[in-house]
């Protein structure tokens, strides 16, 4: 389980609030049962703390709100111009409040209970395109030990599909380069070995064998991929890396650190990979969370058979 983020799950002040002394007990007890991020933590406690806030110039605390004083928060919400997906979000955190403060004994009904999620649509993620994907990894200098570094990371990104924060904290003892695997520790904490592929074991051979002894010089450290000062590298610079390397290989559009994970589970579909496979790679926990990758696979099929077709 990674490590405790005290200055986000305890409260700010030396005296807390009855609201607040629940929030800080609720964040320990999910950071405890589910291995929640730093950031995840976060985004409860700020939605958390904005209801607070707003039930308390009505004169209603947030441990005891009713399900009309949420649908009141919602609708000043939306009309100061919030999202749908912003209130699912928003929603979703007060669900899990509130179970807790039920299961807890705390309070006896649970507020959220018969308020439906706002309807939102689902946003196909940003690919590329196999051609691009070639001329991503080609944009960075191998002459250069940190450009060399960068287009490894850049190779076993799309070759394994992991995630920006997997990858940045991947350590030297979890690849086995005999077996061609890697062990990754994702979301939830939940373990998983993923094939590296023939063309990012070369690249890692390569770097570990000279451009990362150069780049640390006397320097010690077991992340894979590390920066000139020998630290992990954060994400973002991993970002920069991204952004500079899209500039020169000209592709357009903006993309995020997450483009090449996509671009990893689009082509696998595009080339007759299992839906449950390509789950288990990603490290989903829900096939449903994978099932967008379909949309994408479907939508590049579309534009193939109205680029190619002689009557399309």
């Amino acid at each position: 389980m990674s490590q405790k983020p005290a200055k986000l799950v305890a409260g700010t002040g030396p005296e807390k609030t009855a609201p607040e002394a629940i929030i800080d007990k609720f964040l320990d007890t999910i950071w405890m049962e589910r291995g929640l991020s730093v950031n995840t933590l976060g985004a409860y406690r700020a939605d958390l703390m904005a209801l607070k806030r707003w039930l308390a110039k009505r004169d209603t605390s947030l441990i005891y709100a009713t399900r009309a004083d949420l649908l009141a928060f919602i609708a000043w919400r939306a009309k100061e111009g919030a999202k749908p997906r912003s209130t699912a979000r928003q929603l979703s955190s007060f669900r899990r409040f509130y179970r807790f403060l039920l299961r807890e004994a705390v309070i006896g009904d649970d507020p959220t209970l018969k308020i439906d999620m706002p309807k939102i649509g689902r946003s196909l993620p940003r690919s590329l395109t196999e051609s691009e994907v070639d001329s991503l990894l080609a944009a960075p200098d191998t002459q250069d030990p940190l450009g060399h570094r960068d287009r490894t990371m850049l190779e076993v990104l799309y070759a394994t599909g992991l995630r920006v924060t997997e990858l940045i904290n991947l350590k030297q003892s979890e690849i086995n380069l005999n077996q061609g695997v890697l062990r990754v520790s994702g979301k939830g904490e939940r373990e998983r070995l993923i094939p590296i592929g023939d063309e990012a074991q070369t690249w890692l051979r390569d770097f570990l064998a000279g451009p990362r002894v150069e780049i640390l010089l006397e320097r010690q450290t077991d992340y894979l991929f590390p920066t000139r000062r020998g630290d992990r590298m954060t994400r973002q610079a991993f970002w920069h890396i991204i952004k500079r390397y899209t500039k020169k290989a000209e592709i357009q559009g903006k993309l995020s650190p997450h483009t090449l994970r996509h671009a990893f589970a689009t082509h696998l579909l595009n080339n007759g990979a299992d839906l449950r496979v390509v789950q288990m790679l990603l490290g989903h926990s829900d096939l449903s969370t994978t099932q967008i990758y379909t949309h994408v696979a479907r939508a590049r099929m579309k534009e193939l058979h109205a680029a190619h077709h002689p009557r399309a």
